[in-house]
């Protein structure tokens, strides 16, 4: 069975979905990774090319978790404030014509999006989202999953950062999802080490131009225990199943 994951940059995969394409992959599923920009307007430490260095991880990325196909859309990144050439600024029925293709050809059963805010807000985020539910519509997609984060734990781990020093971005209390609206608790503690590898692949966003920590860095520095605690469940929206529902594998219906 084919399961797409969709995504604005490289490294978003490693940080929402890996564990549970690892889990896939290894479950004998076909699983295509695509991705809508290099990521080329992030923050990067070190020179060089941007656009070129970050799908050079992407690509490592994609092979530490055992994707059997890569589909790069080629859009501009956006940026955190947008841009009138970016991803989100292209219109979403265009790229989901492009998407719903993919789904076609793979036949896929299974496509991963994100909430309406794209998490925290990120306008590639958002885009990901509209273009994603327009996608399984044309394709007649049945599971559509939106990746995300439980609201209440995203808010245990930044009282930790801040307690490390680590300073979370404004407002980054009130993103991802509430509890009673995730409807899937996806156990990836068997596939950590395929995550962390893939997170690791991703080396030009452990810091900063100024140096500073970022995310991604700080929870590759957690002990084995702890990143087993902190990332050993992946969480999704169902928005087509009754409030409250629980599932534990993606694919729970078709199993």
């Amino acid at each position: 069975m084919t399961c797409l994951f969709f995504h604005a940059h490289p490294d978003d995969e490693a940080l929402l979905t890996a564990g549970t394409m690892a889990r896939l992959s290894a479950e004998g599923h076909r699983v295509v990774l695509v991705v809508a920009t290099a990521g080329e307007a992030g923050l990067l430490a070190g020179g060089g090319d941007p656009g070129a260095l970050r799908r050079a991880e992407l690509r490592s990325s994609a092979a530490v978790l055992g994707c059997d196909r890569l589909v790069e859309l080629g859009y501009p990144d956006s940026g955190l404030l947008g841009s009138p050439d970016g991803f989100s600024s292209q219109d979403p029925y265009r790229v989901a014509l492009r998407l719903a293709d993919v789904l076609r050809e793979e036949n896929a059963r299974m496509l991963t999006s994100y909430d309406p805010n794209g998490g925290y807000g990120h306008p590639d985020h958002r885009q990901v989202h509209a273009v994603a539910t327009l996608a399984a519509r044309l394709a007649r997609t049945p599971i559509v999953l939106e990746a995300t984060v439980d609201r209440s734990w995203y808010a245990r781990g930044l009282k930790a950062a801040r307690l490390a020093g680590i300073k979370p971005p404004p407002g980054a209390d009130q993103v991802y999802s509430s509890r009673a609206e995730i409807t899937h608790r996806v156990d990836v503690r068997p596939w950590l080490a395929d995550k962390r590898a893939s997170m690791a692949a991703h080396a030009s966003q452990a810091s900063s131009p100024g140096g500073d920590t970022r995310t991604l860095a700080a929870l590759l520095r957690l002990p084995r225990p702890l990143f087993r605690l902190a990332l050993g469940t992946e969480w999704y929206v169902r928005r087509d199943v009754p409030a409250g529902t629980r599932m534990t594998h993606p694919l729970a219906e078709l199993c």
